[in-house]
């Protein structure tokens, strides 16, 4: 029997770049109030924004995320060249096929680098990051190029109440790559498809093929909707904060941190009263920075955690070399959380 020959990898892989892209368009919530009997302080009170980024016709998908991807690898000191595969996070690019990813590697100016999209919702930051580094790892790329990127305004409706004031759009990026020691922790991952309908596309694509479009959903002006993004929000804000606090303590414990090791907490920007929660039942201490920029960007599902991250790199809230936690979760239901070293 041949053997076949190990694949010859980095020891450990690291987070080396971050970049973000927000679109230009900055909406309130007045703009919103426009359609739900709701009020300011009502959204604020109950998601913490303040504000979101929607995009306009040319921030599409791949536009956003080739900005974001390009200050990624500025920030990494490397050339797009070296890049070996591009992983992105997404649930809004309409084109079934081929990935966008493909269209990025390319205008980066990859070396016909491996590309490829994946679907995991609010935890599809965490989910790339975890195959970028199994890559880098295993040899099959030097560097990775993850990007979580959202245009959520073409999947909300309007008229939804629960949902109108809650999604943004915009891209981060981050470039993984070899590193010497570990990290990025072990990656606490998972879904729960009992509660898929918890959150949910209103409508699937197949129902407007011909002959279906009668029994489709209409708006106040009797306008067949565009498929929207829903969700039960009690059912969803317990599981986040009751469930994703264990899941979060289980991604320290297994990189073995404690919570006053920690420096940052960076969780997905659902809303600042789960982020609150966790914080609380996490028992962070009062010097660990955490994430809230929710408030002016809105969930942006894939692409949260990475924005945030670079923001508060940014800012300068938070620095090279700290220890933060990360953890994504949503539509499926589904999560992933794991420990990391910022760039």
């Amino acid at each position: 029997m041949a053997k076949i020959k190990p694949s010859k990898g980095a020891p450990y892989a690291r987070i080396l770049g971050v970049g973000g892209y927000r679109p230009t368009r900055v909406v309130p919530n007045e703009v919103i109030l426009e359609k739900i009997d709701s009020s300011d302080e009502w959204i604020r009170s109950r998601s913490g924004i303040e504000t979101r980024h929607w995009a306009g016709p040319e921030e599409t998908v791949a536009a956003m995320s080739i900005e974001a991807s390009g200050k990624a690898i500025a920030d990494a000191g490397i050339d797009a060249e070296q890049i070996g595969a591009v992983v992105v996070s997404t649930v809004s690019h309409f084109s079934q096929t081929p990935a966008v990813a493909t269209e990025i590697a390319d205008k980066l100016g990859t070396n016909k680098a491996a590309a490829f999209d994946i679907s995991a919702g609010c935890a599809g930051f965490g989910y790339g990051l975890t195959l970028a580094k199994g890559m880098v790892v295993e040899g099959s790329a030097e560097y990775v190029l993850v990007i979580g990127v959202e245009r959520l305004s073409d999947l909300t409706d309007l008229e939804d109440r629960a949902t109108a004031f809650l999604f943004g759009d915009g891209a981060g990026a981050v470039v993984v790559g070899p590193s010497q020691e570990p990290a990025i922790g072990p990656t606490v991952w998972g879904s729960e498809g009992d509660k898929s309908a918890t959150i949910k596309q209103t409508v699937p694509w197949d129902r407007f093929r011909i002959g279906d479009l009668a029994e489709l959903p209409v708006d106040s002006e009797g306008n067949v909707k565009f498929p929207a993004i829903t969700q039960e929000g009690q059912a969803v804000f317990r599981w986040a904060v009751y469930e994703m606090a264990k899941v979060a303590q289980q991604a320290l414990d297994a990189a073995g941190i404690s919570p006053e090791d920690l420096d940052v907490f960076i969780p997905h920007q659902a809303n600042v009263r789960i982020i609150d929660s966790m914080v609380k039942t996490l028992k962070l201490p009062e010097h660990v920075m955490v994430a809230r920029d929710i408030r002016t960007t809105g969930n942006t599902s894939a692409a949260s955690i990475p924005l945030a991250m670079e923001r508060l790199l940014a800012t300068g809230e938070a620095k090279s070399g700290d220890t933060a936690l990360v953890i994504g979760f949503g539509a499926g239901l589904v999560y992933a959380a794991t420990v990391v070293t910022l760039p």
